[in-house]
């Protein structure tokens, strides 16, 4: 794998893994925190809509994938806020329509002829000098918000009544926590894909659970077990020649069996 390291693509891929597995890490954790798992694998696949918008407007697309993931997010935090009975429903259609958009319009875009799977699956040794700037960026903004919204993030996860009797404006963060969720899909898109993103936002933290239970500390382990998961699966993926976002996966489902196990004993 050393020997590897003299190519850009995979000097590319190896900072990309890191700088995606800081975002999961810190995203993930409010995803599990918030019990919205389901509605992030909404997003992320009502995302693809915004590839396909962008490939036919001929416009980047992260950019294309990155205002549909936002506006989605919109979308999903003013319809489940107060009807959580109705959630699932409501996460079923944002979801089979966000796909179906993206693929009528990638149908409708003369000419096209992109391997879409890499939006699907991943293809980290795709990743663009753009693309690290977008995930700078990225992780910049997530901590940022994070750091100074902290408190009130931190009793929106826990305790939503609670937080809306000591005045915390419960919508805002609810739907600022989402918006962070979708940026994160769309950060991952070249690294795992649109359809294992949730896995990595997901699989990180119950590891981290398992050790911790304050949420910054288990922002700070999930990122690190992230990292790791990224890392081996990148050798993996090097190695045997094999897709490196399902490597990736499948690291971590593994580990996460064998510490379930392991505790268990």
């Amino acid at each position: 794998m050393f020997e590897a390291l003299q190519y850009d693509f995979i000097q590319n891929a190896i900072i990309s893994g890191v700088l995606v597995s800081i975002a999961a890490g810190i995203i993930g954790s409010l995803v599990i925190a918030n019990k919205i798992t389901f509605l992030a694998g909404g997003i992320a696949h009502s995302s693809y809509g915004g590839i396909g918008l962008a490939i036919f407007l001929g416009v980047p697309v992260l950019f294309g994938a990155t205002i549909f993931a936002i506006a989605t997010a919109v979308i999903i935090s003013l319809l489940t806020l107060k009807n959580r009975n109705r959630i699932d429903a409501i996460i079923g259609i944002m979801w089979a329509f966000g796909m179906a958009l993206g693929i009528i319009f990638v149908d409708l875009t003369p000419g096209y002829n992109v391997d879409l799977m890499s939006y699907l699956f991943g293809s980290i040794i795709a990743v663009s000098k753009e693309d690290l700037i977008y995930l700078v960026i990225l992780d910049f903004f997530i901590i940022t918000l994070v750091l100074l919204f902290y408190k009130e993030i931190l009793a929106v996860s826990y305790d939503s009544e609670f937080a809306q009797l000591r005045g915390i404006n419960v919508k805002f963060f609810y739907t600022l926590i989402l918006i962070l969720a979708a940026l994160s899909v769309v950060g991952a898109i070249k690294v795992v894909g649109l359809i294992l993103v949730i896995a990595l936002l997901t699989i990180p933290t119950y590891l981290a659970e398992m050790f911790v239970k304050k949420l910054s500390s288990m922002m700070i382990l999930s990122s690190i077990i992230a990292t790791l998961f990224t890392l081996i699966g990148l050798c993996i993926s090097y190695y045997f020649d094999i897709s490196s976002g399902a490597s990736i996966i499948v690291v971590g489902v593994i580990s996460l069996l064998l510490f379930k196990f392991l505790g268990k004993k």
